[in-house]
């Protein structure tokens, strides 16, 4: 399931990033973003074109599925390489005009929903959770009020445009894998997100 919904979401942003003005800032996000659908913290330090190739420098950080003494050991055993400056570019959400920061509250509130649990009862769990997936205290309160007054998925994807469209969708696949398996109503919510993005960029 990871794969089908991954995959389309890669071809959709490669068609993007033909059509970027700025490419190089838009490939620095999506390396990211696409470690960040395995657990992984990257940022993208270095890239440059070699030929028919890019060449990319990564900082990661501990994944998910890594315990803190297992990440210490895997410091230890490479403490003899230097790690470069960091320097990324992504899609900001702070960047966002309020109508789309809404928009993306309202649809990430949806993908909660479709869990099947009261994600307003298990907020406090949820919350760490959603931090370490790069939102922060505005969009936070913003998605804890959208799940107050939800509203359908298929509405709320009407007049989606494509960037914000994948942006919602990588948190999307983050939220819904939080119980390491997608759910038919989470299943039905993500296709229904990634129709959207697929339909913008063809249009």
């Amino acid at each position: 399931m990871l794969v089908q919904l991954v995959r389309p979401l890669v071809r959709t942003q490669v068609q993007m990033l033909t059509q970027a003005q700025s490419a190089s800032g838009k490939l620095v996000g999506m390396v990211s973003q696409w470690l960040g659908y395995l657990g992984i913290h990257a940022e993208v330090t270095q890239l440059h074109t070699a030929g028919d190739r890019i060449q990319v420098s990564l900082c990661v950080g501990k994944p998910e599925q890594c315990t803190q003494a297992e990440w210490q050991q895997i410091l230890n055993n490479l403490n003899q390489d230097k790690s470069t400056t960091v320097e990324a570019e992504t899609l900001a959400y702070t960047a966002m005009p309020p109508a789309q920061q809404s928009k993306v509250q309202r649809l990430l509130a949806s993908i909660l929903q479709a869990s099947g649990q009261d994600p307003l009862e298990e907020w406090a769990s949820l919350r760490p959770h959603l931090v370490t997936m790069g939102m922060d205290e505005a969009m936070l309160g913003g998605i804890q009020s959208a799940l107050k007054v939800p509203m359908p998925m298929e509405v709320l994807v009407e007049q989606l445009e494509p960037e914000v469209a994948a942006f919602v969708l990588s948190k999307a696949i983050h939220i819904a894998l939080l119980d390491q398996q997608i759910s038919q109503a989470e299943d039905t919510a993500l296709k229904a997100l990634l129709n959207a993005v697929d339909r913008k960029v063809v249009a």
